[in-house]
């Protein structure tokens, strides 16, 4: 199951194609140079110039906004990678995949497990599928510190010492502010908030002191954008981001680890039970996206070695200008969001949430247990 690489991706024609054409043809410098010079600098480019003066002008547009786009490009991918280069060995690498259980950290365990990466998966849930002998399953509950700290004891010692973590558990109530429990939101912020907060007080360090490794945190375009019913996930997400952020300035300025790598991942609705009954307003723009999708991208990104961010679909690039533009339009932005949870009936099972939060243990199916399922939006 390697990586899909195709015209058009899973979800169909959507503006992502678009988006990516534009790229590589009107904005891309490289394509438009041989058309600049030959415009500028030969006879025959001179009358053709002179000829259609208002063609030449918009390509010369074009161009320097390619120019732009292709020189900001490189300085955010030197300046996030510390000017400093890596190299993987993966077979001889270890990754944690939270929530991997099944879902996108399913799809995400696979991938690795196929460029022959050793793969660990702790999950509250057992395995949905079967896996190879390269990947390796813990039952663990993260949003226990101790019980963490118990299982990456085991794995150091049954495994090794993991140089790739990948934080992908999480979960969604989808209830209005005044309809979210004590247990609601300290579930929602224990998993996708304070989990990536354990798990890296347990892996960081040995990638620190080899100055190797990479951590990827799987954020939300929720952290820019609140809708009605889903504000505490939006705030642990917003959370997990300014968490990615912090842990990648801590890496050149605290730790001295400038190879170590980070990736955060913010992506829209996705097709999981999870965030069943969710209504998609703009399916061209942004689509609903398929689990195999995100972890294409995912692991795409990993196998580059290289530190970055992930938005799906390209589209939600535009969610982190709300902050930055008049409230009277972010606000009627948000506004319009209000139908999105109406239908809301994702995968839930409050009598687990409350065993747990009492100190109860329970051994449901994965399709009946909503504690650290897999990642979804």
């Amino acid at each position: 199951m390697p990586v899909r690489k195709s015209l058009l991706p899973r979800e169909g024609f959507t503006a992502d194609p678009v988006f990516k054409l534009i790229g590589r043809t009107a904005l891309n410098p490289v394509f438009l140079l041989p058309l600049f010079v030959l415009a500028k600098y030969t006879k025959k480019g001179e009358d053709m110039r002179i000829m259609h003066s208002t063609a030449f002008s918009r390509i010369k547009v074009l161009f320097y906004l390619g120019l732009a786009r292709w020189l900001s490009n490189y300085l955010s991918d030197r300046v996030a990678n510390n000017w400093s280069r890596d190299k993987y060995d993966w077979p001889n690498e270890i990754a944690v995949v939270t929530g991997g259980a099944g879902g996108i950290g399913g799809h995400v365990v696979r991938l690795l497990a196929e460029r022959g990466v050793k793969v660990v998966v702790l999950d509250i849930q057992p395995m949905t599928f079967e896996a190879g002998s390269n990947v390796h399953y813990f039952r663990c509950d993260l949003t226990s510190p101790a019980s963490l700290a118990e299982v990456a004891q085991e794995v150091r010692a049954k495994v090794g010492e993991p140089t790739i973590l990948v934080n992908n558990a999480g979960v969604v109530r989808g209830k209005t502010i005044l309809e979210t429990s004590e247990q609601d939101l300290k579930l929602t912020f224990d998993v996708n908030t304070f989990a990536n907060f354990y798990t890296v007080k347990e892996f960081l360090p040995y990638m620190i002191n080899k100055n190797h490794g990479m951590v990827v945190t799987v954020a939300s375009c929720a952290a820019f954008m609140t809708a009605p019913n889903l504000v505490d996930y939006a705030a642990s997400k917003a959370a997990a981001l300014a968490f990615h952020d912090g842990l990648t300035t801590e890496l050149r300025t605290r730790y001295s680890a400038p190879k170590v790598r980070t990736v955060v991942v913010c992506q829209g609705f996705t097709k999981t039970p999870l965030f069943a009954g969710w209504k998609q307003k703009a399916p061209f723009l942004a689509p609903a996206l398929e689990p195999e999708s995100v972890a294409d991208a995912i692991c795409e990104q990993i196998f580059s070695g290289r530190s970055g961010q992930i938005f799906m679909p390209k589209f939600g690039h535009t969610t982190r200008w709300l902050q930055a533009v008049p409230r009277w339009l972010s606000h009627r932005v948000r506004a319009k969001n209000e139908g999105l949870m109406s239908t809301f009936c994702g995968r839930q099972v409050l009598e687990d949430l409350e065993k747990r939060i009492e100190g109860e243990d329970t051994d449901k199916a994965p399709e009946e247990s909503t504690v650290l399922v897999p990642m979804a939006e």
